[in-house]
């Protein structure tokens, strides 16, 4: 038992020891639990002692992509893998749906900050926004929170117009398909898939308000429908990945079951520090990694695959020699290959000061839930019940702003729906880094009551940020600008999804609820008209609020496109035997949570490795 399951274990069985009242049997459910959790840790893959000198294929980094990619080449047999982790192993109490936000405070989470903004981030600490990304088994897939979307036909298509053969949505629908074993109780046939690994079910249980939220939406003209069918306009709860009432990783999903292969090593806690490249022949031949101080080299016979994500894939690049000219001579960074490394970087940047109050005890607030034990008991006996929310967010909305009319537009915005606010416990606050006395002076006043926030977010933003390198110290964080807001025109979407909510805050379902927007001014935008367009504006310079959806920064694109990194095959240009495989080949963010479109993108990625070296799929 490792310390992580026996804290568990310890905080449910002291749940029990209270007052003489009416109580499930927390014990018998504690123990079921349990003996669950040993079955579930049993499957994490071994942490290899020591490595071999060299492999076929390395993947770098065991996140929504590297998991998949190291599973699938290692079908392979007479391939060896080795897939290296800079986190540690995950666990099973990390699965509860509910407890998303609090893994981000925890050793899993690389807790990131951007550089201090003067555009946005105005009302966090130092003005700079929290960045949480997967420092585990799993990566990020870990620490999200478990929302599937994929996104419209349109951004895929874009993407083969703008040179990218073979990523247009008819190309890449079958891998979101293969990746997918879809319990769906609203879905559109042939756009799901059955037999995959990945988990994507309905989330077990709803609130009153996630269920006011999908009427007023539906009275106020938003169609019902599978946001991950033939079209995305329109409104629905949230398909997630989750499995039998709890999260489902990538690690849980794809390497669990590679297990036993023994073609298959995983190295854990082991950070990579620079790619080995070939001084005349420009040719990747393996990795430097270092655990616990001890640096080792190790060698592949085929491909090194960089799957670290938005952040740490660039900055991996960078201090391999592989970046901007000048930005890599100014850190005296040997050069091998000048390329726009680090820059297009894209999220897709929320609002996050949209709440509402409600007169019922309907929303989700910690303390109440922390402190019933049935609802503990729910989640313990039946994997059901409010601690099954992943995270808090429930139900969600996509809209083209520009076509509000058009039934198969491409959306531009989307309101997510979180069923709490910032004084639903502590830590909320926290979790973006909000100024103390930004929350004194505004959301205190709500500490006690029930509401809800939505999240007004651009999901086809113009602005575009960069990631660069601190220094040449492979331990020290890069330095991260999303430049959220550079062009105002993906402030024009924020306001327009304020708009559309307080369309659906004047329908029946939501008035039954007294919902009613807080109007308490934020400090930093006094100089404004409450609900002018210019204070939303302000508002969402104020808290911006990102969620998660870091992108596009080894841009792929032909070798004609001086703004790429990685050409439709995701091989870096100039450098043969290395490729990126994450999120950060993305050349226009589709409008969807990223991580369906990682995996997507490390299936079909699997494929063309495969293709590459003549096997069959």
């Amino acid at each position: 038992m490792n310390k992580n399951m026996y804290c568990s274990f310890v905080v449910i069985v002291q749940s029990v020891s209270s007052p003489a009242r009416s109580y499930p049997p927390l014990f018998q459910s504690a123990l079921k639990f349990l003996g669950e959790t040993l079955v579930w840790e049993s499957n994490e893959t071994v942490d290899r002692a020591k490595v071999l000198p060299e492999y076929d294929f390395i993947v770098v980094g065991a996140g929504s992509a590297g998991s998949v990619v190291a599973s699938r080449l290692s079908e392979v047999k007479k391939w060896q893998v080795l897939l290296i982790e800079a986190g540690q192993q995950a666990s099973h109490i990390m699965d509860v749906p509910l407890a998303a936000p609090f893994l981000q405070f925890s050793s899993i989470n690389w807790k990131y900050r951007t550089v201090p903004m003067n555009n946005s981030c105005l009302g966090m600490e130092g003005n700079r926004c929290k960045f949480p990304r997967g420092k585990v088994m799993g990566g990020s897939s870990v620490l999200n929170y478990m929302i599937y979307t994929r996104g419209n036909r349109k951004d895929y298509d874009n993407w083969a117009d703008m040179g990218n053969t073979g990523w247009d949505y008819n190309s890449v629908l079958k891998y979101f398909i293969k990746s997918e074993n879809a319990n769906l109780s609203h879905s559109e046939p042939g756009y799901h898939g059955k037999n995959g690994l990945l988990s994507v079910s309905d989330v077990p249980y709803r609130t009153p308000i996630a269920k006011a939220f999908v009427e007023a939406g539906s009275q106020i003209g938003l169609p019902v429908v599978d946001v991950n069918g033939e079209k995305q306009v329109g409104i629905n709860y949230l398909q997630a990945t989750m499995k039998n009432g709890l999260r489902h990783s990538t690690n849980a999903a794809f390497l669990f079951p590679a297990k036993r292969r023994s073609n298959l090593h995983v190295k854990k806690f082991s950070t990579v520090t620079k790619i080995l490249i070939h001084k005349s022949t420009k040719k990747a031949i393996g990795v430097e990694f270092v655990r616990s101080g001890k640096k080792t080299r190790v060698f592949a016979r085929k491909e090194v695959i960089v799957s670290g994500g938005a952040i740490n894939t660039p900055q991996l690049l960078m201090l391999s020699g592989i970046g901007p000219k000048q930005h890599l001579a100014d850190l005296r960074i040997p050069l091998v290959a000048d390329l726009p490394v680090g820059e297009n970087l894209m999220d897709h940047v929320s609002l996050g000061g949209l709440v509402a109050t409600v007169n019922d005890t309907v929303s989700i607030r910690l303390h109440r839930v922390f402190s019933d034990p049935y609802i503990l008991n729910e989640l313990l006996q039946n994997h059901n019940g409010l601690y099954t929310v992943p995270g808090g967010p429930e139900a969600l909305s996509f809209v083209d702003v520009n076509s509000p009319d058009l039934a198969d537009g491409h959306p531009n915005l989307e309101l997510l729906l979180v069923t709490g606010l910032y004084s639903t416990h502590e830590m909320m606050p926290k979790l973006c880094g909000m100024r103390p006395d930004l929350y004194d002076a505004v959301y205190r006043a709500t500490e006690g009551m029930d509401g809800f926030t939505v999240f007004p977010m651009v999901m086809r933003p113009k602005s575009r940020g960069r990631v660069w390198l601190r220094d040449a110290n492979p331990f020290h964080h890069p330095l991260i600008d999303p430049n959220y807001f550079a062009d105002e025109a993906d402030l024009d979407v924020i306001v327009a999804g304020v708009r559309l909510v307080q369309q659906m805050l004047r329908t029946g379902p939501m008035r039954s609820l007294n919902a009613t927007v807080l109007e308490t001014p934020l400090p930093g935008c006094v100089q404004h008209v409450f609900d002018t367009d210019a204070y939303w504006k302000c508002a969402a310079r104020q808290i911006s609020f990102t969620i998660y959806h870091l992108s596009g920064t080894c841009k792929m694109g032909p070798a004609t496109d001086p703004t790429s990194v990685v050409d439709p095959r995701l091989r870096v240009h100039g450098i043969s035997s290395l490729r990126v495989v994450d999120a950060s080949i993305i050349p226009e963010v589709p409008a969807a949570h990223t991580n369906a479109p990682t995996i997507m993108i490390a299936e079909k990625a699997s494929d063309m490795i495969k293709e590459d070296w003549d096997v069959r799929t």
